[in-house]
Order: structure tokens, then sequence, then C-alpha cells
């Protein structure tokens, strides 16, 4: 499905815009079905990370749009790690805690738009594909309009 050398050349682009430069980045392809499009794991003391992309089920089109997406996660992850800190210092570490959950939860939502808004941003400036992605939602709005059209 996605040409592994075009991604690594895309990974590459963004990594200096987003300097990232010093950073040891690896790319790898998920080849089986999975519920992400994209995702991140990073280790932040030896400053390596592995994006991961989907090649089988990917939700969402543009796959430039979903590495900037990625490494801006890598630019965010020293604040979204030390938030993570901030709210079990709050609340404790137990995950049964509904306060704790949903500070939690607020907490993802909000890092997902924001990362997800910035992505979006640099994809209008930057990105050679600059199309929006409705992967996500267009099952959703077929199956309004078919179970409208059979109603």
């Amino acid at each position: 499905m996605f040409n592994l050398s075009e991604l690594h050349s895309i990974m590459e682009k963004w990594q200096d815009i987003l300097r990232l430069r010093d950073w040891d980045l690896k790319l790898e392809l998920v080849e089986k079905p999975w519920r992400k499009t994209g995702d991140v794991k990073i280790d932040l003391a030896d400053k390596t990370a592995i994006v991961l992309i989907n090649n089988v089920n990917p939700k969402v089109e543009n796959i430039e749009e979903v590495i900037i997406h990625e490494l801006l996660h890598i630019k965010l992850w020293g604040m979204d790690q030390m938030i993570e800190d901030l709210l079990h210092c709050v609340y404790g570490t137990d995950e049964s805690d509904p306060k704790l959950d949903f500070a939690n939860t607020q907490f993802m939502h909000m890092l997902e738009q924001t990362t997800q808004d910035l992505a979006k941003a640099f994809r209008d400036l930057g990105a050679e594909d600059k199309s929006v992605s409705y992967g996500r939602i267009q099952p959703e709005a077929d199956g309004e309009w078919k179970n409208s059209h059979e109603a």
C-alpha cells in the first residue's frame, strides 16, 4: 500500500522542519489490521522513537499529515509526561479513581486535539498533499445516507 522509501523521505523532511534532527527515528509499517493509522513509541532519555504506520487499513488518507502528527507527539512528549506526572501527584495512581480517570481523559482529548490542529496547520503550510482526510467519519456519513434511503 505505502512505499516505505517515500514515507522515509516525508519523515526526514518533517524531522528537519520540526527541529527533530537530533532524534534517531525509525519508521515501521504495521502489516496487519489495526485500529490506528499511526502511532509513535518514544524514549525521551535516549532521544529515539519508532513511528508506526498502518499499511493495511489506515483510517486517514493523507499519510503526510499522519507522519507530521506523530512527529509532533515527539515534540510535545516532555510536556505530555510532565502533565501525566502532575495528574498522578494531584489524583494519585489508582486507575479506578473516577477523578483521575476524568482528568486523564480530558488531558488526552486536549493533547490529541492540539496535536491534530498543529498537524493540520503544518500540512497547510508545507505538505505536498494538502487534502483533508475524512476517513474516520466517512463510513458514519455513508451509513447515515444509506439508512435514510432505506427507511
